[in-house]
């Protein structure tokens, strides 16, 4: 397990184990890595051992050597998107004592600037005291400066009407839309059929994935505006990884399975031999160790 106190040591070691095996690079095809082991994404950045969804968390991921983040996506009061999991500020900011009058501190009530005050990071641990809950345009700019990818959930979406659209505005304006990015380095995903068919109809060219675990009868239907099924771990088997794999998506490919959570490596090894295309996880090193490669 990744120990804090090693960072540096450690990133030294990846980088340079990365750099000898070329895993990683932004030439490798999306859905594939070195010796087409599963991906591992790192969940929330390596929220593990960072405070989750905060740029310290994907900039640690970096420093592990993992080339795919996931984060989650939600609005504030005045149209800004944020980058935050909970529809609540309490869990992981400091919202109660700074706003003590506000309950029930949900995200969409209030401001971008009332947001940014807030610390996300000292609930983890006292040296993430003052991390911030940052934008989805300082969190595009950051993964991009880190030459990382990332797995975009737009999370509860029929709390933000027209999110879809906005999110793909900033991924625009950040530079995500590109050719390069769309094709190698960006997945957006949700657990409404309604807003991933949606980015699909706005931008076709998108990959697209849709997190839960239809019935094998419904597969058919999200083929059509989806390219990846990513269930819960616990919902799936090798027959249904299988039978995914066995339809065609939305570009013409077979479909891929990303499943979550999964931090330990017996159910890592478990998920691979089921043999699914990525594993999303708190715990990147711990899976990696497990399924092998980068």
């Amino acid at each position: 397990m990744y120990v804090r106190s090693t960072a540096a040591a450690t990133a030294a070691l990846l980088g340079l184990a990365l750099t000898l095996c070329g895993a990683g690079s932004a030439s490798a095809a999306p859905g594939q890595d070195w010796l087409s082991n599963p991906i591992v994404y790192a969940h929330r950045g390596a929220s593990a051992y960072a405070p989750e969804n905060t740029l310290e968390a994907i900039d640690l991921a970096r420093d592990m050597g993992f080339d795919w983040v996931e984060n989650d996506v939600q609005r504030t009061q005045d149209g800004e998107l944020v980058v935050i999991h909970d529809d609540t500020l309490t869990r992981t900011t400091d919202v109660e004592q700074v706003f003590p009058d506000r309950k029930p501190w949900k995200v969409k009530d209030f401001t971008a600037a009332e947001i940014a005050r807030l610390d996300a990071g000292s609930w983890f641990g006292e040296e993430f005291a003052g991390a911030r809950v940052p934008t989805l345009r300082e969190y595009m700019n950051r993964v991009r400066h880190n030459r990382q990818r990332l797995l975009l959930e737009i999370k509860k979406p029929e709390l933000y009407p027209g999110i879809e659209q906005q999110t793909l505005d900033v991924l625009g304006e950040t530079g995500w839309l590109e050719e390069h990015h769309v094709a190698h380095r960006l997945v957006v995903q949700s657990f409404s059929t309604a807003s991933v068919r949606t980015v699909h109809e706005l931008r076709p060219d998108l990959v697209t994935a849709f997190l839960g675990t239809p019935a094998l009868a419904d597969l058919p239907r999200y083929a059509e505006f989806t390219d990846r099924i990513n269930p819960w771990h616990t919902t799936i088997d090798s027959d249904w990884v299988a039978a995914v794999h066995g339809l065609l998506g939305a570009h013409g490919k077979a479909l891929e399975v990303d499943t979550w959570i999964v931090d330990d490596a017996a159910t890592a090894r478990k998920v691979r031999d089921m043999g699914v295309d990525g594993i999303i996880t708190d715990n990147p090193d711990v899976v990696r160790e497990a399924v092998g490669g980068f």
